[in-house]
């Protein structure tokens, strides 16, 4: 039985009643970004969808710098129907609430929680999802999102972007070839934050049971992916075009974020095992709407610091390599680690430095994959507490991203992404030997897991 809203939730649904459509935004100290977000939202819901009872409703974490009242300001309704020309048959409803927390954890995932119940208590057919940092989001959006759902069948409507070469390196080198090759489905965003969810995924989703403090922050996006896909759920993607909005340094920003997706991600792979162990290669998913020829906005990454991170974490984490990791790769990263220490100092030289270019250091595909598939074998025989295995992962990240991006330094961002397409093949490539590993006993693959007392002191 579904539990009671809050009372804040409740009288807001009871206000609108029902709805047949609703696009929900998650955001927290978005003022200077989420009116012109409201604005397409409002608008593509009118235009594209005049005969359904819509509703717009805005999920702040409690913004100190009026985010929420922007989204009340922002021109009604009615002036949008003016502009576009159209009579839509149903007012536009909109609410902007503080959401509660999830067992006193916040973040996008308890935002998100918060649109999937007003959602179910609306009975609405299609819910759309976009972030509230977006620049390039157009009323468009909101058709290719809902679209697939409410005249093809589909559950889940995942987004695929146009992003510059430098971006989405957690999508690019750990979410895009990991889901893929576990579940044999061609996401390209299984985390792009933009999504459509049909009525009944909004109702899987409310009866899950694994929902975790990672879940309730950054895990949200490829747990919604991952638990559509193994609930047997239709999913199709849709063509957004470039998505414009704050982009992030992965060596100076996106340490938390990592963490909570990889967390979640272990997790869901050990929970949904009988869904992926029988998969084999890969096929296209669905994708609507038309290609965009638009470049997307350069974003600048600080390559030093990647390497000398790499490198540093060799000595602060290397006993956690050797219990994570299979003997060989375990000593192949090591050198890995050394080698992007003598790029980084010899980028670094006060008295003659030199550029970093491709081919200074270079991180295989291969090898990234078996370190993720061991790391997944370590998070499934428990050889530590997956904190500390994301922990001794992200150093292991950089080094992989700064070797991606030093190759793709001169190509175009179409060239680079036969560059992540190939990485992906290595992921599907190396498969078996992720299976075979995950299906030894604990005890028969201790040997190849490094030390034994680095394993056993945390298996508990």
């Amino acid at each position: 039985m579904p539990t009671p809203l809050p009372p804040a939730l409740h009288e807001a649904v009871e206000r609108v009643g029902h709805a047949d459509i609703m696009v929900g935004i998650p955001s927290f100290r978005n003022a200077a970004t989420i009116g012109h977000v409201t604005r397409a939202a409002q608008a593509g819901l009118v235009q594209y969808f005049p005969d359904l009872r819509p509703v717009l409703v805005n999920a702040d974490a409690g913004s100190p710098d009026g985010t929420q009242r922007v989204v009340v300001e922002t021109e009604p309704p009615d002036y949008v129907e003016r502009i576009l020309l159209v009579r839509p048959r149903n007012r536009l409803e909109r609410i902007s609430l503080t959401y509660p927390e999830v067992d006193g954890v916040g973040g996008k995932g308890a935002a998100l929680r918060t649109l999937f119940r007003i959602a179910r208590a609306l009975e609405v057919q299609a819910l759309v999802v976009v972030d509230s940092d977006l620049r390039s989001i157009l009323p468009e959006w909101v058709e290719l999102l809902a679209g697939p759902i409410l005249k093809g069948g589909f559950d889940f409507v995942s987004p695929l972007y146009a992003r510059h070469k430098n971006d989405g390196t957690i999508t690019n080198t750990v979410t895009y070839p990991l889901t893929r090759a576990l579940y044999g489905l061609r996401i390209r965003q299984p985390i792009g934050g933009d999504f459509g969810v049909s009525g009944d995924l909004v109702d899987h989703y409310l009866g899950q049971d694994d929902w975790t403090d990672a879940v309730s922050r950054f895990g949200i996006d490829i747990w919604m992916t991952t638990s559509a896909i193994a609930g047997g759920f239709a999913v199709c993607q849709a063509r957004l075009g470039a998505k414009v909005h704050d982009p992030k340094d992965p060596g100076a920003d996106l340490g938390p974020m990592f963490g909570q997706v990889l967390g979640t991600i272990l997790e869901l792979t050990e929970r949904h095992a009988d869904r992926w162990l029988q998969v084999r290669g890969s096929h296209d998913v669905p994708a609507y709407g038309f290609e965009r020829i638009q470049q997307p906005p350069p974003l600048d990454v600080d390559m030093l610091r990647l390497l000398e991170e790499f490198e540093r974490g060799r000595l602060s984490q290397g006993e956690q390599w050797a219990g994570m990791l299979a003997a060989e790769t375990a000593e192949l990263v090591r050198e890995l680690a050394s080698d992007a220490g003598k790029a980084a100092n010899q980028a670094a030289r006060a008295d003659a430095p030199r550029p970093l270019e491709p081919g200074m250091f270079s991180f295989p595909d291969e090898a990234w994959a078996r370190v993720v598939y061991d790391v997944c074998v370590a998070a499934h025989r428990r050889v530590l507490p997956i904190d500390r295995l994301v922990a001794a992962l992200v150093p292991l990240y950089f080094g992989r991203v700064a070797s991606l991006l030093l190759e793709v330094r001169d190509l175009s961002d179409e060239q680079a992404e036969g560059v992540v397409e190939r990485q992906a093949r290595a992921f599907e490539l190396a498969k078996p030997y992720l299976v075979s590993r995950w299906r030894e006993s604990p005890d028969a693959g201790s040997s190849d897991a490094g030390s034994s007392d680095a394993g056993s002191s945390d298996a508990a």
